[in-house]
């Protein structure tokens, strides 16, 4: 009896631990002294998936520069029901797939939709799309921070300062 309690225990606490987390950091470099850093959360089992969406992501900030001055930050927990917070990441090669039409497979919006317009005033947020990646700031799409849209946007365990000059290739 003593070992069934024993082994009931452990699959007790087996199944109460909690799921293993990684933050992951991220430097995008814009046009003209545009630049925006990042960190979100995801679980184990999140980084096993083909494809993680912003359901999968259990914490996500970020926060947009120009030459280093801070111009806003946005978090998906201040998320609402109009918020726009559609995000693609790719955990096998670490990028965030871009370069596709809006919402598709191969974009991102976080707090910025396709007209990169909603981020609200006082707000950040960014898009990519097929048309560019770029920025929104204080409720303006910030087109001298365009970029291709299909330059390559990866993230890294290694920390990241807002001049995006991590040992990790960036965007």
């Amino acid at each position: 009896m003593g070992r069934k309690l024993v082994l009931i225990l452990c699959i007790g606490l087996a199944v109460a631990r909690p799921l293993a987390a990684e933050t992951l950091n991220f430097c995008w470099t814009g046009a003209n002294g545009y630049t925006m850093t990042g960190r979100m959360t995801l679980s184990d089992a999140a980084m096993r998936k083909p494809i993680v969406t912003q359901g999968d992501v259990s914490a996500f900030k970020i926060a947009g520069y120009r030459n280093g001055a801070l111009l806003g930050t946005w978090n998906a927990q201040d998320a609402g029901p109009e918020t726009t917070w559609h995000l693609r990441f790719d955990p096998a090669t670490m990028t965030f797939p871009t370069g596709g039409s809006f919402t598709g497979p191969r974009s991102q919006g976080w707090n910025a939709n396709g007209e990169v317009t909603d981020c609200g005033l006082g707000g950040f947020g960014f898009n990519s799309g097929n048309y560019g990646q770029d920025i929104c700031v204080n409720g303006a799409y910030i087109s001298a921070s365009t970029i291709d849209p299909a330059t390559p946007f990866v993230a890294t365990r290694a920390p990241v300062t807002p001049e995006c000059d991590s040992v990790a290739p960036i965007s």
